[in-house]
Parts: structure tokens; sequence; C-alpha cells
């Protein structure tokens, strides 16, 4: 049931949904009783946001059936997560599901499920049997997909972990919670998700195959249309709320931009790195590549209020490319544009670019690269 005045509706397909324009913990207490039917809650919080009336809110809300966030979730018999945070906490929802549908309460039965462990106990696994509720505090985006990563404390590696049933069923979107998210993190979660939509825009998914099909055709049309969409959303926002972090229209805009790239599919970078990997594949790539990064272009010039920000970093839409525009916004929100800004010396360029070619999504590159230069 829907209560009135909220928005709902399905971001993704088998799930999550997506509950907006309601206070958080209004919109929580209602799902968890009357859509999951939720009678012993399991709460994963932060220790910075435990801290604040956010929490004290939520936990009011759904009074007497807070379950101790340290107990097992398994012992406790509890029927529900619900997280109130982002990032890690909602990786950490996802595994702690899946561990527990899996009786995986150990270091040595955990390291069976992640997704580079035997496949033998992969082929094995239970799929997850407590619901979860997320409620973000960033744009991070964790909340619309089913991978998540847990780091090992033994060897402190990260592993991924994933399966149909891991991550939520419903996101509640509160702009108003997200206020008081730090400056650096909301803008930094943000630019991730420009990521998505440009790399999405330039992926080779779409160059032409031969003998391709209506169907095929259409469904690219409808994947850069919703990548499209989603950059539409968040450039003008995210300069809106870099000046004016109190416009929850901004915000809102934001978060539903969010979800966009995940219609579709995405791939990974960073406001670091994006700018060069623009510009290499330009350089390096044919004229379809640049093409698609004219797709880019096409939606930064396209924003008046972008257009302004671009200008005012000298830039022409007639010369600018596609790593151009992105590298000046990056730095009209104020975030790090090189490697150098984040740490990173010359020193290590060599052993950053032999590791890069090892990672899985070199292949999936524009322009071949097969080689460290």
């Amino acid at each position: 049931m829907v209560l009135e005045g909220e928005t709902y509706f399905q971001a993704l397909k088998p799930k999550p949904f997506v509950s907006i324009s309601l206070p958080f913990a209004r919109a929580c207490k209602h799902h968890a009783t009357e859509t999951f039917g939720a009678k012993r809650v399991y709460i994963i919080v932060s220790s910075s946001i435990s801290k604040t009336s956010s929490f004290t809110v939520l936990k009011d809300a759904l009074g007497d059936s807070v379950v101790g966030v340290a107990a097992d979730l398994r012992d406790l018999a509890a029927d529900l997560i619900v997280t109130l945070g982002a990032g890690s906490l909602t990786d950490g929802a996802k595994v702690a599901a899946l561990a527990a549908a899996n009786g995986a309460f150990t270091l040595d039965a955990l390291d069976k499920l992640h997704i580079g462990a035997d496949p033998k106990h992969r082929a094995a696994l239970q799929a997850c049997t407590i619901p979860t509720i997320n409620i973000p505090t960033s744009l991070s985006g964790g909340e619309y997909n089913a991978s998540g990563g847990a780091t090992d404390a033994r060897n402190h590696r990260k592993a991924a972990f994933r399966h149909p049933s891991s991550g939520a069923q419903l996101v509640i979107l509160d702009p108003a919670l997200t206020v008081s998210t730090p400056e650096r993190v909301w803008l930094s979660s943000g630019m991730r998700a420009v990521d998505h939509c440009v790399e999405g825009l330039c992926s080779s998914w779409f160059r032409p195959g031969e003998g391709e099909s209506e169907g095929e055709d259409r469904r690219k049309a409808e994947v850069e249309a919703q990548l499209v969409k989603g950059l539409s959303l968040l450039l003008p926002n995210l300069l809106v709320t870099k000046s004016h972090p109190e416009n929850l229209d901004a915000r809102r805009s934001e978060l539903l931009g969010v979800i966009e790239p995940f219609r579709a599919f995405q791939s990974g970078t960073s406001c670091v790195m994006l700018p060069s990997v623009l510009r290499w594949n330009r350089d390096h790539g044919d004229a379809w590549v640049v093409a698609r990064q004219g797709k880019v272009l096409a939606v930064f010039w396209g924003d008046p209020t972008v257009a302004d920000a671009l200008k005012r970093r000298g830039l022409s839409r007639d010369t600018a490319g596609a790593g151009d525009v992105v590298a000046a916004f990056v730095d009209e929100l104020g975030m790090p544009g090189c490697l150098r800004d984040v740490g990173v010396g010359r020193d290590q360029l060599e052993d950053l670019a032999r590791n890069a070619m090892t990672d899985r999504d070199i292949p999936t590159n524009p322009v071949a690269i097969d080689r460290v230069e």
C-alpha cells in the first residue's frame, strides 16, 4: 500500500522499488510493517550517523521492533535489515544477508562465498531470506546492484560477493536527510554517478555489429536515453548543490539521476582518471569513438547552467573535447583532478599501469589497450 503523498516506483527489475517524497522515518515504518510485515528489524548504521538525530528519529519510528545492531541476524531471527547510510554500509548488508542465508558466520566460511571462491561452493549458494531496506545518504548508488564487497581482515584483500537475491528490496530516498552529508562525500559520490553515465555513453557496447536486429537497435536507443537522462539530472544539480547545499529540489534530482545508469549498465572510473581516459581514447580511437564522446559533449553544453560553468573555465564548445569538459566540471566542483592531487606520485605510475593491465575492465575500453606505455 502506498501512502498519501508518497511516490513509489520500480527502479529496476526485479528489484528494488523506490519510495520518495516522504520523510524517511515515516516511509520506513510504513513499509517495514505493511510491505514486509517485519517484527524484528536489524539496523546497520555508521558510528557517525548513530550519533545524529536521523538515527534517533528512525529508531523512535520503528519502536520496539529494533534488534541490537551487534547481535547475530540468525540468532535474533531478524526479519528485516535497514541500512541508514551509504557505501560500505550498503555493501555490508548485502554480505551479511548472504552470509546469514548460507550459515557463514566465520571468516573461513565466508571465504567460500565470494566471486573468486571454488565454483563448487558458489554453485551451492542459498538465496538471501532477509529483505533489506536501504536509506542512502550519498550518491554512490550501491543500492541498485547486487554486488557487495568486504575486506578480509587476515590479508586486507577486498572480496566481491554477488547473488541474484542480494541487495535491497526497497530504497527510501529523502533529500532532507542528505543535507548533513559532508560536501566532499556528496560531490565525490555524485561524480562517480556522472562517471557511470559518461562511461556508459562511450561504451563499446554501442558499437554497431553486423546483422543487428531492430530489437537490438531499439534497446541501444533506450539505454542511451537512460544515460542521457541520468547525466542531465546530475550535472546541473551537482553545481546547484555546491553553491546552495540546502536546495532539496536539486538533491532530489541527483538522487533520481543516480538510478538511470543502473537501468542501463555500468562501468567504473573516477573524477581523477576519467578526463585522461577520454582524451586518450579520442586521440587513439576511430571516428566512432569521437562520435560517442560527442554524445557526452551534447549533454554538457546542452544545459545552460553547466555551459556557463564551462565557459567560466575558459572552454569553447567549438574546441573543447569530452575530456576537457569533464575536467572543467570536476574543477568547478572543487574535486581532485589528477593523480597528484590524491597523493599518487610519478614514481608510482609504472606500478599503477602494470596493475591496471590486470583489471577485468581493461578489455571493455572502447580503444584496445594491450601494453603499458
